[in-house]
């Protein structure tokens, strides 16, 4: 009986079980050695700028090193006067590719190595369930590629709120007071956007409420429980509300750090071509919130006016579809431009130093050499704000792929596949016709067991239904471009306009 039940669970997630297996044990021997994360820092394309020493500045400013400097005495204390240089000091920053050595004093750098390689580890095991799903065409199977996108959005969300924390902490800061400010504009922003009829906005969040609403009403009737449902559905807007409140607060100095990075890759880069890319990925957010307006994409890709008549141009299914591919190539665009934003990022280092001369008096060798080296041990923090939002995007879009029914493939209408429900006569198989022996009676036992189990499972899953998952990770996604794209713009309304003045 354990030889069959063993057999009954390989044959459940057999093969899921063994990809999960290897991808674990590739996370732990084989990603320290070669990490996508360690690459895309010293991979030889970035340079930073170091800091001068003492000796390089007191030459510069013309002084000697054994010269005398002035002591004050403050109740029998000696106060040593720091070292200070001219502002319009003639100093030019040495450059220096990254390396792993390198890599050892930046903040944050273990949180963004382990989300960037475990990001790759959960999208190759999912990779491989979709391919494993198209070609044997499992039934009744639990994907596993859910748990591992369900575990990187868990990762993402754990570190910008660490990244945000950061924020907190800081005594007189104005970034707290901007959290804050941006999180309950975000709140009113959520609650306008949920009492938008779906007219304009089609997300299926009605649809698939209602359907959750019914589902759970029936399920509890089965179980002998009466109830109305699990929750109104004023409760489930306020819900989604606060939790696209968080994410607005979580998202708000990524976009801002991501409009300023995009205004010096600007001026960083002299090729058309760049430029174009990177005006197309600033405003790829733009893009994937149009997708979802009804009345301005939709309507007119699937029915574009010909005249006096409109013409059918796709079906809704191909319209997914493509609209999943937009995502997902927006998303590796803007894993293709990384380079260029923190190549920028670097160079504020001399950018900095170089509006410094421009301004009189003196500055100490301590906070010249501060004003410097800040830029780079904080480079892994800017690589976070600018990975974690995309790593959330697109995982968010292959939950919306998978749980929501959707396809990476487009059909022609009658060519779509349809979804075989399990019920109990599948799950049960057919009545054994010969007498029944002890053994038989205990394995029939544990497969009646097994079977009230899977009904159960099998009423859940009426219950969390695809037009559930659908409505939810359409809005989720939906608005974590929304964010992206509204604190973008207003950083670049700041440094282009309010910083100028």
């Amino acid at each position: 009986m354990l030889s069959s039940f063993c057999s009954g669970c390989m044959g459940v997630i057999g093969v899921q079980l063994v990809v999960t297996m290897v991808m674990a044990s590739v996370i732990q021997k084989i990603i320290p050695h070669y990490s996508l994360a360690r690459w895309l820092l010293c991979s030889g394309s970035l340079r930073w700028y170091q800091h001068p020493t003492e000796d390089e500045l007191r030459s510069l400013a013309g002084k000697q090193k054994g010269q005398k400097r002035k002591d004050r005495k403050y109740n029998g204390h000696i106060d040593s006067k720091p070292l200070t240089v001219p502002k319009d000091i003639d100093l030019q920053l040495e450059t220096k590719c990254i390396t792993e050595v390198d890599t050892l004093a930046l903040h944050y750098f273990p949180e963004f190595q382990w989300l960037v390689d475990f990001t790759v580890a959960a999208t190759v095991v999912y990779l491989i369930t979709e391919l494993y799903y198209s070609v044997a065409q499992p039934s009744g199977e639990m994907n596993i590629s859910v748990v591992w996108c369900l575990l990187v959005l868990a990762f993402v969300v754990k570190t910008l709120f660490s990244l945000t924390a950061h924020y907190f902490k800081l005594e007189e800061s104005g970034e707290r007071s901007l959290c804050i400010t941006f999180a309950f504009f975000f709140f009113v922003k959520a609650m306008a956007i949920l009492i938008v009829t779906e007219n304009y906005l089609e997300f299926g969040l009605e649809t698939g409420f209602a359907n959750f609403s019914d589902s759970a009403q029936q399920f509890l009737e089965h179980q002998g429980l009466d109830s109305q449902g699990p929750i109104s559905k004023l409760t489930f807007k306020l819900i989604l509300a606060l939790l696209c409140s968080l994410i607005g607060a979580f998202l708000t100095f990524p976009g801002l750090r991501l409009a300023q990075m995009h205004l010096d890759a600007l001026n960083l880069t002299t090729t058309k071509f760049t430029q174009t890319l990177l005006h197309i990925n600033f405003l790829s957010p733009l893009i994937m919130v149009l997708l979802w307006v009804k009345p301005i994409t939709k309507d007119y890709i699937m029915n574009p006016t010909l005249g006096k008549e409109s013409v059918p141009l796709m079906t809704e299914q191909t319209y997914d579809t493509l609209r999943l591919w937009a995502i997902v190539l927006m998303c590796v665009l803007r894993l293709a431009m990384m380079r260029h934003h923190l190549q920028a990022y670097l160079n504020l280092a001399q950018k900095g130093v170089d509006q410094m001369k421009k301004e009189a008096g003196r500055i100490s060798t301590v906070d010249l050499q501060k004003m410097v080296a800040r830029v780079f041990y904080y480079l892994c923090v800017i690589a976070l704000q600018y990975v974690a939002p995309l790593v959330m995007l697109l995982h968010t879009t292959l939950l919306l792929k998978t749980l929501g029914g959707h396809s990476w493939w487009v059909y022609h209408e009658e060519d779509l596949p349809c979804t075989h429900e399990m019920n109990s006569d599948s799950i049960m198989g057919e009545a054994p016709t010969a007498a029944p022996t002890a053994a038989t009676v205990i394995e029939t036992g544990a497969r009646a067991s097994v079977a009230q189990l899977s009904v159960a499972l099998g009423g859940l899953r009426t219950v969390f239904s695809p037009l559930l998952f659908r409505g939810l990770f359409s809005f989720f996604t939906w608005w974590i471009a929304a964010c992206l794209f509204s604190t973008s713009l207003f950083g670049l309304f700041y440094h282009q306009y309010l910083m100028a003045a």
